[in-house]
């Protein structure tokens, strides 16, 4: 079977170490590793880099991490559910059981985790939590083909955000969770950072495509192609609507002409969906939980992780250069733990809005960690630990 590594990737599955010269394990795809690596480094743009308000080349990198970082790694999340439960057929019997337990308990743990690291009062929002409740709520889908998964991320993709705009709206204000207070249900489904109502097509998606064979060539072109599609229409969708229907554009402050809100096809900096008008299900902007955003978003993660697999295949030599990044995709929740420490420890307020060099601090920290680490650890501290709990579905019958 095929190897890869999640922010909450199975034990069994986790990667051994990428030794001298950039060779690992055969038959894995380390491109996964690398995606995962550059997924978290996005997080840590979103979070310690520049503001993207200064603008500049610098600001535009860092607008292109917000939102899309973080839907790769749900995107990938979808990956470890379907190498937990079989990839090449899906488990049945006991080791279907057994499989099903794993990953119960390791959601339980990502629910745990997660909240507490919300109550420790810091400043980032965090998926931990969301993350679990997204395995348990695709868990039922385990057993489908690649076709039907497809469908049924499509289907939610269309229809969710609307179900979710009118619960926000029912809800109000009611339901908005104070800073250092733990996400509860309602939080976790509709009105958080994360809602996964709107989150959990990117999960069904990466388990669509993970039942595929990724090392096939023509695979990976239809992906490519698939990624860009969707891609262009997320993005484009939004950019004609607002160019075509100026009261769109007007009703969400959104002018094609003038101020920031021009870029709400495609970029945060225009500022959040108010709420108060449907025009904003219009919008693409990566935390507007509409259905052009997740196209966008998802064909973002495809090409992304398309790229990534095919580039250390053709360019073996890429494998050895981009070790260290390889290493903190190894070790991913590891890693996103670790910023949030740092960020608490260094008494970083003002998310973003860091100097570059605080953001090349934390990427480089994490990848000579990463990268020493690995040469003797399979696991990453905390991937280790998630082994040794999920350890404990061995004795379901």
């Amino acid at each position: 079977m095929t190897q890869y590594t999640d922010v909450a990737a199975p034990a069994v599955d986790a990667p051994a170490p990428v030794r001298d010269g950039g060779k690992a394990q055969a038959g894995r795809l380390i491109g996964l590793d690398l995606a995962r690596g550059l997924a978290v480094f996005g997080m840590y743009a979103a979070h310690v880099g520049p503001d993207p308000d200064e603008g500049g080349v610098t600001g535009f990198v860092m607008e292109l991490a917000h939102g899309r970082s973080s839907a790769l790694f749900a995107f990938l999340a979808g990956f470890a559910v379907v190498l937990i439960t079989g990839r090449g057929a899906p488990k049945t019997g006991r080791a279907g059981r057994q499989a099903v337990a794993k990953v119960v308990i390791r959601a339980a743990i990502l629910l745990a985790l997660g909240t507490w690291l919300t109550m420790s009062g810091t400043p980032v929002d965090v998926i931990l939590a969301f993350y679990g409740l997204y395995f348990l709520l695709v868990l039922p889908l385990y057993r489908l083909d690649a076709g039907p998964l497809a469908a049924i991320a499509v289907g939610t993709a269309l229809v969710l955000p609307q179900v979710l705009y009118v619960v926000q709206q029912a809800l109000g204000d009611s339901a908005v969770r104070s800073p250092g207070e733990p996400d509860g249900i309602v939080s976790l489904l509709f009105t958080g950072a994360y809602p996964a109502l709107t989150w959990i097509p990117f999960v069904i998606a990466g388990m669509a495509v993970a039942r595929l064979d990724l090392a096939a060539t023509a695979v990976r072109t239809r992906l490519a192609l698939t990624g860009a599609a969707l891609t262009i229409t997320g993005y484009g969708g939004s950019w004609l609507a607002l160019h075509l229907f100026p009261g769109v554009a007007n009703a969400i402050g959104a002018s094609t002409s003038t101020g920031d809100g021009a870029s709400v096809w495609w970029s945060d900096t225009a500022g959040y969906p108010s709420g108060d008008t449907p025009a904003w299900l219009l919008a693409a902007s990566p935390h507007s939980e509409t259905t052009l955003s997740i196209l966008g978003n998802t064909g973002v993660a495809i090409m992304v992780v398309t790229a990534c697999l095919a580039a250390t295949d053709a360019f073996p030599r890429l494998r050895s250069l981009a070790r260290p990044v390889i290493a903190v995709g190894s070790m991913s929740m590891t890693a996103y733990v670790f910023h949030l420490v740092a960020i608490q420890l260094l008494g970083i307020d003002e998310l973003p809005g860091s100097p570059l060099h605080v953001l090349l601090g934390f990427i480089v920290v994490a990848m000579v960690f990463a990268t020493i680490w690995s040469r003797f650890q399979q696991r990453g501290p905390l991937e280790w630990l998630m082994a040794k709990a999920t350890g404990l579905a061995r004795y379901v019958r």
